[in-house]
């Protein structure tokens, strides 16, 4: 399934010479059915940090302690691990088409369910309906993440892979930004929470509706290219068996996946890192908002570099490596005071190398582990990612002595 070496002119020509001895068509309707991945992608991601920037704020509402909001949020990390596996079989088995629109279906009604508290009265427990919704959104999650690499290896020719592959999986992170600067605009008193969760619905329920009406089948009548053509996957079993003994997917797996893990707690407890430093939780936000912003950018650059060089290898590596110095730098300097210009350039420094080699990753894991279904070579190394990140969440906020109060810490249900 490797593409064509070359630059992307020549690679285009060859695609479309292939396109007219073997019969090789694509549809414009590949460009609806990404839409609908991304806008999904999109959704979760939004309803996934919803809670995080306004934490203090839905504690004191709903009568939650700070371990309990954290929860909202490690949900994700947690029902990914057992569920993903799952959605490997889903996506390769079932088809694109059901997967999808099974996951706008499980995501829409994890967003519903998770405003019933604000929308019932004498709810006894409220924690269980955000949790549960929560929950819901998670299982589409899986469903949702691991479906761009195989949306681009059946819709797209060789020379779009990479660019496609990009969009669908960087809608997921504008979601996160979008959740990091949407919610404290949103929620400024305990009486805006019902506005915050009833906005985040629409998404959910737009993507529900496009995915339902829109998407009519797994796989064109007529591939895209041969390596389409030739995509007719191993069983499921047979495919975990023969990745586990793919030396390269396995190096791959475990370094991206690795990966996958601290980006997750980085977007997920962000605000908790800083902050006990004596950063502003408006800060925190805006490393944030960096980390994702320059995260983009560095995707669409290395993305458009990719589906015209090919050089897939090559940018993982260069990639990962920059990755690593980065991460290394914000762990120095995240636990130093009065550094807000050093650690925002290395909050978008971070993201930029990052961000950019996911959907590189993503691709490169399809060509190295063929013919193992596209589902599970992308979705395993989420998987991996998943566990990675896993663990106990945050204990509440622990202050060095005399230090300010970065927002209001919020009791513990049941204390007075």
């Amino acid at each position: 399934m490797a593409g064509p070496a070359g630059d992307w002119p020549e690679a285009a020509a060859a695609t479309s010479a292939r396109s007219v001895l073997g019969g090789y068509r694509t549809y414009a309707r590949r460009w609806v059915f990404l839409l609908v991945i991304s806008l999904l992608s999109y959704s979760n991601a939004t309803l996934w940090l919803s809670f995080a920037p306004v934490a203090d704020t839905i504690a004191r509402h709903f009568l939650l302690s700070t371990e309990q909001i954290n929860w909202l949020s490690l949900v994700y990390l947690v029902v990914s691990i057992p569920s993903g596996v799952v959605a490997i079989w889903v996506l390769d088995s079932v088809g694109l088409r059901w997967a999808t629109t099974l996951g706008a279906f499980l995501n829409f009604s994890g967003s519903v369910i998770r405003s019933i508290p604000c929308m019932a009265i004498g709810i006894q427990d409220p924690f269980v309906l955000l949790l549960g919704g929560q929950s819901l959104c998670a299982l589409a999650q899986t469903l949702v993440i691991f479906s761009p690499a195989k949306l681009a290896a059946l819709w797209f020719p060789e020379h779009q892979r990479a660019t496609a592959n990009m969009i669908g999986t960087m809608s997921n992170p504008l979601g996160i930004l979008v959740a990091n600067l949407l919610s404290p605009i949103l929620v400024k008193t305990e009486e805006d929470i019902p506005l915050m969760l009833g906005t985040y619905i629409l998404p959910a329920g737009l993507a529900f509706l496009l995915a339902t009406a829109c998407l009519w089948e797994s796989v064109p009548p007529t591939p895209p290219s041969a390596g389409a053509a030739q995509s007719t996957s191993l069983s499921f079993l047979a495919g975990l068996k023969l990745l586990t003994r793919n030396k390269a997917y396995i190096i791959l797996a475990v370094c991206f996946g690795g990966g996958i893990g601290i980006f997750s707690s980085f977007s997920a407890l962000l605000e908790q890192v800083l902050c006990v430093n004596g950063y502003s939780s408006e800060f925190a936000g805006l490393c944030g908002a960096f980390f994702i912003a320059f995260g983009v950018l560095g995707a669409v650059a290395l993305g458009l570099y990719v589906d015209r060089t090919k050089h897939l290898t090559e940018a993982i590596k260069i990639g990962l490596c920059l990755t690593s110095l980065a991460c290394v730098a914000f762990a120095v300097v995240s636990q130093l005071q009065g550094q807000p210009v050093a650690l925002a350039a290395i909050c978008s420094l971070l993201g930029f190398f990052g961000f950019s080699v996911a959907p590189v990753a993503m691709e490169l894991a399809v060509e190295c582990s063929f013919p193992v279904g596209e589902g599970a070579a992308a979705g395993l190394v989420f998987v991996l990612g998943a566990h990675a990140a896993d663990g106990r969440p945050l204990r509440p906020l622990q202050l060095p002595p005399g230090a300010p109060l970065p927002h209001p810490v919020p009791a513990p249900a049941g204390r007075g």
